[in-house]
């Protein structure tokens, strides 16, 4: 038996003694990390404890802080263990669809596999519309298309349990976090169709809080968004302020706005490689983008030309045009040609230290 499945748990229901029961009977051994339950849950914990580990939090810490506990001591203490899942203790996941994806991991030991849930009307409204949305930002950001990136229904191979213990994240924001680093560093995401459970339509059996956690999860999806919108208010600000220091210029509009994207255009790159795409500063990719920035520079002065003079719009509303038009081009290119993740490199290493 080398499969182990990781259940974190926060004052559980009846259901965790069923998933419990049918691992047991699936032959895989099991962690239930009690993630600060209340003490009138200690007796059952303690049952579990005939069938499965129980590792405990003095505190509620999140449902990341869970997750890693449980993979740093299978890393200390059953590192026989080759197959690690993860899945939620309410009952919304079966271990028979949990045994498919640990089955799935055995074949490709370097892939993050999830279950994904098919999206029908049994799934109630706020989480159908909170999935979509959240897998359009996160393919917007990464140019990975998953289809049900609030799954928590996961399984990989010992080869990734370093590297999962590596990635930041306390609470629900952690198994976002897991997503869009693997698509950083080039690890395939493989995704294994699941049965849709809910136990009614608020999903009132699930501890996620849905401001605060949901503030944690796309706070690591937006960094673009807010690296773009202070560039834009940046440059912005410069090309005002440049053509009110030269308002009777004929050139003003344009020498305001290439004096301006040069200083925020050097800003938007410190930025994207240290905040966004988490690149060192190189020459190639500081050429790359030199010759992004002149070609948009070159576009965007012929796109606020032709609304100032052609449509004879106010100066200041066709830059803000010009720089909404053009958001969208600079973001794919620097996407999918500068800051381009490299698929080869990733180097897993075997528990001995030497690569593989």
């Amino acid at each position: 038996m080398d499969q182990i499945v990781i259940i974190p748990a926060l004052n559980p229901d009846e259901c965790l003694k069923d998933i419990v029961d049918r691992n047991w009977e699936l032959e895989n051994q099991i962690i239930v990390v009690d993630d600060g339950s209340d003490e009138k849950y200690h007796s059952f914990f303690w049952e579990l404890s005939e069938k499965c580990i129980v590792l405990h939090h003095d505190h509620n810490r999140g449902k990341g802080e869970a997750i890693k506990t449980a993979l740093r001591y299978i890393k200390k203490e059953l590192w026989e263990y080759t197959m690690i899942g993860i899945m939620d203790a309410d009952g919304q996941h079966l271990a028979d669809d949990m045994e498919k994806l640990l089955v799935k991991a055995a074949g490709n030991p370097k892939s993050l596999i999830l279950g994904c849930r098919e999206m029908d009307a049994s799934v109630p409204w706020k989480s159908k519309a909170g999935n979509q949305l959240t897998k359009k930002v996160f393919y917007l950001k990464t140019g990975v298309k998953v289809s049900d990136t609030q799954t928590g229904l996961r399984a990989f191979s010992s080869d990734l349990l370093d590297f999962m213990l590596e990635i930041s994240g306390e609470r629900y924001e952690y198994e976002m976090n897991v997503l869009v680093t693997c698509a950083k560093r080039g690890i395939e995401i493989i995704e294994v169709p699941i049965q849709t459970i809910y136990h009614d339509k608020n999903n009132s059996c699930s501890h996620f809080r849905k401001f605060w956690d949901s503030l944690r999860i796309y706070k690591s999806l937006l960094k673009f968004s807010l690296v773009s919108f202070s560039s834009f208010l940046l440059d912005y600000c410069l090309f005002s302020l440049l053509v009110f220091l030269f308002p009777g210029a004929g050139w003003a509009a344009a020498g305001a706005n290439i004096g301006a994207r040069v200083i925020s255009a050097g800003y938007n790159y410190m930025m994207n490689c240290h905040v966004v795409f988490h690149k060192k500063e190189t020459l190639k990719t500081a050429l790359e983008y030199l010759l992004l920035a002149g070609m948009i520079l070159f576009i965007n002065n012929m796109v606020l030309q032709v609304f100032i003079s052609g449509l004879q719009i106010e100066v200041h509303a066709a830059k803000m045009m010009t720089e909404i038009l053009l958001f969208l081009i600079s973001w794919l290119i620097q996407r999918e040609i500068i800051f381009k993740n490299n698929k080869l490199q990733w180097n897993p290493v075997e528990k001995s230290g030497e690569p593989i």
